[in-house]
């Protein structure tokens, strides 16, 4: 059954618990672009990185919808941490297709995490019992706190009839960290990229990533790049409800320079903050319809439809575009209290747009669903 609000699992129960000690430690995380180990610790204890994997290898295999709600609950206190537990969630279902000896391998270890990231000059080749990898792999969210690495790379095979892609999985100790996350943005997901060079990867730990899932049920069957694109979305929408509640507070108590009257009490303001609480609150809805119904086919008929598919995937890019543009409301109408590093709608300022700027965000998503309803065969992620 899907959860709602209304009836939350013990894992939605322990996020709202764990929310406001995130939120205590918020700049720290900011000022260390990372969460720190004993957050990550607790977090992991709590299964928040076993999420989406498999029952059958100990993970939570919850609800989709719930874990919706689980990211935007900690969106409200940290984008960061939000952003993380979404990106380690989604690429852990991985573990539903790899070989289970690996799975079993990896997911053994109660605070296992794999972190990814898309390729650049990277290839494997074939060797006796294996591969050796080279190549560099960037945006890997998580890195600094995940135990395993997951880097994707055509296979470099003269013999072969055609091009394969490999995943292949690496301890994070042979792998390079290379600090590249100089942002203002969603700095403590530490989105570092990594390198290897000749690093030899055995055929054990390595997998087709384009494999049938084993696992039978309808978490599996979800797209992945949907799944990465509705928890970034619930991220954004997180981020920019934290941004309207804090103008709400703010115009309560705030006189602008030279003015007598409060600030929630100028007309413009009022405008605005309904504005963007429309427009927080109706790009919410869309992408809660759109997840439902989705979520409702799989777990249903195994399948989701065209349909389904690019009305996840306009919802999804719909929610994180009018997430920054509510934030760009509230930024403007709370004046310079909104330009201060220490001041609570500056960070989700830089959160929200940070966001945008992601693949998922890409603006590019508005033609595939517009090629699709215009009888077009749409073209994108979907």
């Amino acid at each position: 059954m899907a959860a709602t609000p209304n009836t939350p699992s013990a894992y939605l129960t322990a996020a709202r618990e764990l929310a406001p000690r995130v939120a205590a430690i918020a700049d720290r995380i900011d000022s260390e672009r990372e969460l720190p180990e004993e957050l990550f610790a607790e977090l992991a204890d709590k299964g928040f990185f076993r999420l989406l994997v498999p029952r059958s290898l100990g993970g939570g295999e919850i609800d989709y919808l719930e874990h919706l709600l689980i990211v935007q609950t900690f969106a409200e206190v940290d984008g960061s941490t939000a952003w993380c537990i979404n990106q380690n969630n989604v690429f852990a279902t991985v573990s539903a297709k790899m070989p289970e000896p690996l799975a079993q391998e990896i997911w053994g270890k109660p605070r296992a995490v794999v972190a990814n990231g898309p390729p650049t000059n990277a290839f494997a080749v074939p060797v006796s019992g294996g591969y050796r990898l080279t190549g560099r792999w960037n945006f890997s969210s998580g890195c600094r706190h995940a135990t395993w690495m997951a880097a994707v790379a055509p296979v470099k095979d003269p013999a072969a009839d055609k091009r394969e892609d490999r995943m292949l999985i690496m301890p994070k100790e042979q792998v390079t960290l290379v600090d590249v996350w100089q942002v203002n943005g969603l700095r403590g997901t530490g989105t570092f990229s990594f390198e290897v060079k000749e690093v030899f990867v055995p055929s054990e730990r390595t997998f087709n990533p384009a494999d049938i899932p084993r696992e039978k049920g309808p978490l599996y069957v979800m797209p992945m790049l949907l799944l990465f694109a509705s928890g970034f979305a619930c991220t954004a929408l997180g981020v920019a409800r934290t941004a309207l509640d804090a103008a709400v507070e703010l115009a309560g108590g705030k006189r602008p320079r030279l003015d007598k009257n409060l600030l929630r009490d100028k007309p413009i303001v009022q405008r605005e903050i309904g504005r963007a609480e429309a427009i927080w609150g109706s790009a919410r809805a869309f992408l809660i319809e759109a997840a439902s119904a989705a979520w409702e086919s799989a777990c249903q008929v195994h399948a989701l439809t065209l349909e389904e598919r690019i009305r996840l995937r306009l919802a999804s890019t719909h929610a994180i575009r009018m997430a920054a543009s509510a934030v760009d409301i509230v930024y403007e109408v709370c004046g310079s209290d909104s330009i201060f590093e220490h001041k609570p709608i500056q960070r989700r300022f830089q959160d929200a747009h940070v966001i945008t700027q992601q693949i998922q965000g890409r603006m590019a998503h508005y033609e595939t669903a517009g090629q699709f309803f215009l009888g077009l065969e749409p073209e994108g992620m979907f």
